[in-house]
């Protein structure tokens, strides 16, 4: 398929096409105001957009910026990627009020998640955000996965669908649309779509009995959006990744599931896509594939953007590569859902009362401890040594995490240092002296080198204690072991209540 690289008329802004065009997409920007040419852009027809952590500073200056964007279409669609937990955008700058799914998954209580997405939601809602790029319906079942992990309910099926649902359930009875991802399931990769192009290779049974169960789940429980994913499931479709796969998409998703609520892509911009398919051929691919919206934005946020890609649709409709009803099709279904979500608006719609403290009760829940608390109290202020992976895209580097702040609150005069890639034993215990090491890492079964270290403090140190707030796959090791299941701020909270002792 050929998309014309120059056109040789310019696109009308009033005519249907054109209009389509503009409404299956999902663009991001910069600022923390909308730029005039996104305002020009949403009365022209565009009714989606995505925001991202470097569009929030806080709930009022969030609140008045998707009012600003109201102020020029009622049902314009405000799409975020809030998972809580590790990938947070509402509260980049200090971390997640909410555990992630992992810690959820982790107390196994599924009336506790649906009030915790039902709380994160009224809080989205509050700020005039209505699309949740969230939750992550993927069974962890590869525990070396660099992308999903913690993000992840757990490895065991049965309890990742049941939490899918409750999260579903609680999210939309706040009035904000749900976006179940990453559609067939990318919990058995070993690559990030970010860089590449990751791939499943497992038969159709192992995916119908693992994979596909906490889809019909959310399915079933009523989910307004699914996020397809950029991977590669040769039993599937062995030529085109999920978001650009008829099979995958239409025969899979649509037809199989029955699944009949409104298809987004994951960010076309990642180079999964990028770098093999280009973003305008992509897009194209994927709503002739049977997507409905495109997600760009995360790296790619101006009007260049999103004119290129309008114009990409718009030349394959009039080259004969896409179908022209298969475009308005997509486009009605994305605004059925802003539609959704302006009769929820009108009707404030929100079940249940307000919960400001369930996050830091459901990560105390979460947290599992190895060892003696009492033993393993430090006799002086402690030194936290955060040992530093590199993060993934999808959680950002922005994001603080650890418990040196939290465990600072509680006891004065503590101490700490952040050590990357590369660091050792012998770096730590310089900088610690006599006080006792709280060596906090994330996921240190992915990283020899944290591994490493960590066997050289406790063994250097007996009284080390060990805070994993990653997937809690190493020997717990140290007087205390903690795994929190997570990074967010209320799960530092918790560990740091329990090394202080409060």
């Amino acid at each position: 398929m050929t998309v014309l690289a120059h056109r040789t008329t310019v696109p009308d802004p009033g005519d249907d096409l054109t209009r389509d065009a503009l409404a299956v997409l999902q663009p991001g920007f910069e600022g923390t105001t909308a730029p005039a040419w996104l305002l020009r852009q949403v009365s022209e027809g565009l009714t989606s957009v995505g925001l991202f952590g470097r569009n929030i500073t806080s709930p009022e200056q969030l609140a008045a910026l998707t009012a600003q964007l109201r102020a020029e279409r009622d049902d314009v669609l405000v799409a975020i990627d809030e998972e809580g937990g590790d990938v947070t955008r509402l509260e980049v700058r200090g971390g997640s009020s909410f555990p992630g799914n992992l810690a959820l998954g982790a107390v196994d209580d599924v009336d506790l998640t649906r009030d915790v997405a039902r709380e994160l939601g009224r809080r989205l809602a509050e700020c005039g955000v209505n699309l949740n790029w969230a939750p992550s319906a993927d069974v962890n079942s590869n525990p070396d996965n660099p992308v999903i992990g913690v993000r992840s309910f757990g490895a065991d099926t049965g309890l990742t669908a049941r939490h899918t649902a409750a999260y579903v359930e609680g999210l939309q009875a706040a009035g904000v649309a749900a976006c179940t991802k990453h559609f067939p399931g990318h919990g058995d990769t070993n690559v990030d779509s970010h860089h590449a192009l990751p791939r499943i290779d497992v038969d159709l049974d192992t995916l119908a009995v693992r994979e596909l169960v906490p889809f019909r789940a959310a399915i079933e429980a009523g989910t307004k959006a699914v996020m397809s994913a950029h991977i590669l499931v040769p039993a599937l479709d062995p030529t085109r990744p999920a978001t650009l796969s008829p099979q995958i998409l239409t025969g899979l998703l649509r037809k199989e599931l029955g699944y009949d609520g409104l298809i987004v892509t994951d960010g076309m911009e990642m180079h999964a896509i990028a770098g093999t398919y280009g973003i305008e051929r992509g897009s194209v691919l994927a709503i002739a594939a049977g997507a409905d919206a495109i997600c760009v934005g995360g790296g790619l946020a101006d009007e260049g953007t999103v004119l290129r890609l309008r114009d990409a649709l718009v030349a394959a409709v009039r080259e004969g590569a896409l179908p022209e009803e298969r475009l308005a099709e997509a486009a009605a279904r994305v605004r059925s859902l802003a539609e959704w979500t302006r009769q929820v608006r009108q009707g404030a719609r929100s079940e249940g009362s307000r919960a400001p403290g369930i996050g830091l009760a459901a990560a105390r829940r979460a947290v599992v401890v190895t060892g003696s608390p009492a033993a393993a109290s430090p006799v002086n202020a402690p030194y936290v040594a955060t040992l530093t992976p590199v993060a993934n895209i999808a959680v950002g580097d922005e994001t603080p995490w650890g418990v040196a702040g939290e465990l600072a609150a509680l006891i004065p005069g503590t101490e700490s240092g952040v050590y990357p890639q590369g660091s050792a034993a012998a770096d730590v215990l310089a900088a610690a002296g006599n006080r006792t090491v709280v060596a906090v890492v994330r996921d240190a079964h992915r990283h020899p080198w944290m591994t490493e270290a960590l066997d050289a403090l406790v063994a250097a140190r007996p009284e080390t204690i060990v805070v994993e707030m990653g997937l809690p796959r190493a020997e717990p090791r140290g007087a205390l072991h903690i795994a929190t299941h997570g990074a967010a701020r209320v799960c530092g909270r918790a560990a740091a209540e329990l090394i202080a002792g409060v």
